[in-house]
């Protein structure tokens, strides 16, 4: 059957909800990160801390997934995830990444680069033991990015884990978190006519950042 493409070339979007002004921002960006943050958790946005994470394998291949923020204050930004998976083997080969939160409802984006290190295995513990159960049984069941037959594999490899941890599944040694140390924030606003404000912040050697604008 035919079908009618959508006309990828004539769809866009005026932004036009707010401005960021070099005398708006904060001076730490990690304020101004939680300022945007609260922003975006009054705007109901859906899951306000997902976020597109990049990392670099070690064929120089860039690959990016959805992450969800667990931790943000002045030691960096955190994550969990299966250290076998994928993004976890190339953080071991090149523990630098790159971190992008998309708020459509606020017509914002924050970007945030720097290096990556694993998080302790107390936080890694206390972490996983606040998840729900399934999770954690999860955690046991899936060889994360691996290939996999079926889903029926998956299902029967939960349903042995369940049997085998019921109540009270410990961490896996495999599984825990990351932490993303920064040296580089931008805060994109839309504006009209793709004039956008963009105000990038840079680590300073002797500590503190400084910020600037960027063109769009």
């Amino acid at each position: 059957m035919d079908k009618t493409p959508h006309d990828l070339a004539q769809m866009r979007k005026s932004y036009e909800q707010a401005e960021l002004d070099e005398s708006q921002v904060l001076p730490d960006p990690l304020a101004q990160f939680h300022h945007w943050f609260d922003d975006a958790v009054r705007a109901k946005a859906m899951e306000p801390n997902a976020m597109t994470l990049a990392t670099v394998g070690q064929d120089g291949r860039p690959s990016t997934r959805i992450i969800l923020l667990k931790g943000a204050d002045e030691r960096g930004l955190v994550w969990f995830t299966n250290y076998q998976s994928r993004k976890g083997v190339e953080l071991d080969s090149h523990p630098v990444a790159a971190l992008q939160f998309f708020w459509p409802e606020l017509e914002r984006v924050v970007r945030v680069e720097g290096r990556v290190e694993r998080v302790s295995e107390q936080e890694s513990d206390e972490y996983f033991m606040s998840r729900p159960l399934g999770s954690r049984i999860g955690a046991w069941a899936s060889p994360q990015s691996q290939v996999l037959a079926s889903r029926e594999v998956l299902q029967q490899a939960w349903a042995k884990q369940q049997a085998r941890w019921g109540e009270q599944p410990p961490r896996p040694s495999h599984w825990g978190g990351h932490r993303l140390l920064p040296d580089r924030w931008e805060f994109w606003q839309g504006r009209p006519s793709r004039l956008h404000d963009r105000i990038e912040y840079l680590a300073q050697p002797g500590g503190g950042w400084s910020h600037h604008r960027l063109a769009p």
